[in-house]
């Protein structure tokens, strides 16, 4: 069956304009910030190849996030810092990031197309959509956006604390980002609280908490 790729339909049948996607990425990671990214599409719709950033590969992503920004009415990124996550929780700090990704467009939406289930306190009504990425076009965009700042961040993040692997796995689990906490102990930009990291702090296997961290620290959507 051929892959079906995000639409415009969803944004054509708000009756208020204009509309805005929004979605995050970070959300999950055991270090680094939650970045989010909000897109106002042109009525007549996105780049060809627009897609949930997922199904994309790293080089087609950042080569859709130039066409994005080149041809959308007007797009924002915006961060929540770990210390942020560590002090809000992962859940309002992921809802500060899309304000502020919001707040850095030049037009404000009437209404924000949110991917997932959790309806944020935004600067607009929302509407959320469940699996959103793989419907809306904005969506779409926004995921895409969000992805490439945040692992542009991360590769950065792999420069300034070698020995982590950040530029590989970008913060979020795998083998070689828990042997190198066991080996090197957390960074500065580690989410301290995260069970994973907890458990390294206390000499143990960062990947055995990996079942009982996501259901605690991900109470929304899926990324």
């Amino acid at each position: 069956m051929k892959h079906k790729r995000p639409n415009f339909r969803l944004e054509r049948a708000c009756e208020t304009t204009p509309v805005c996607g929004v979605d995050e990425a970070g959300r999950g990671p055991w270090a680094g910030p939650v970045c989010a990214a909000a897109v106002i599409l042109k009525p007549r719709g996105a780049p060809k190849g627009v897609d949930d950033s997922k199904k994309l590969t790293a080089k087609r992503r950042e080569a859709l996030e130039i066409e994005i920004k080149e041809s959308a009415v007007t797009w924002g990124v915006g961060f929540a810092s770990h210390e942020e996550i560590a002090a809000l929780n992962i859940v309002q700090a992921t809802g500060l990031a899309m304000r502020r990704a919001i707040a850095a467009m030049t037009v404000s939406p009437a209404l924000a197309l949110v991917d997932g289930n959790y309806a944020f306190d935004l600067p607009c009504p929302v509407r959320t959509v469940v699996g959103g990425d793989g419907l809306s076009a904005s969506i779409a965009a926004a995921s895409i956006l969000a992805k490439t700042a945040r692992d542009r961040l991360m590769t950065e993040m792999d420069e300034a604390y070698p020995g982590y692997g950040f530029a590989g796995h970008k913060g979020y689990r795998a083998q070689v980002h828990a042997d190198a906490l066991l080996r090197l102990g957390p960074c500065p930009i580690h989410r301290l609280s995260w069970a994973p990291v907890r458990l390294a702090l206390m000499g143990k296997d960062p990947m055995l908490a990996y079942e009982e961290a996501t259901q605690a620290e991900l109470p929304f959507g899926a990324d």
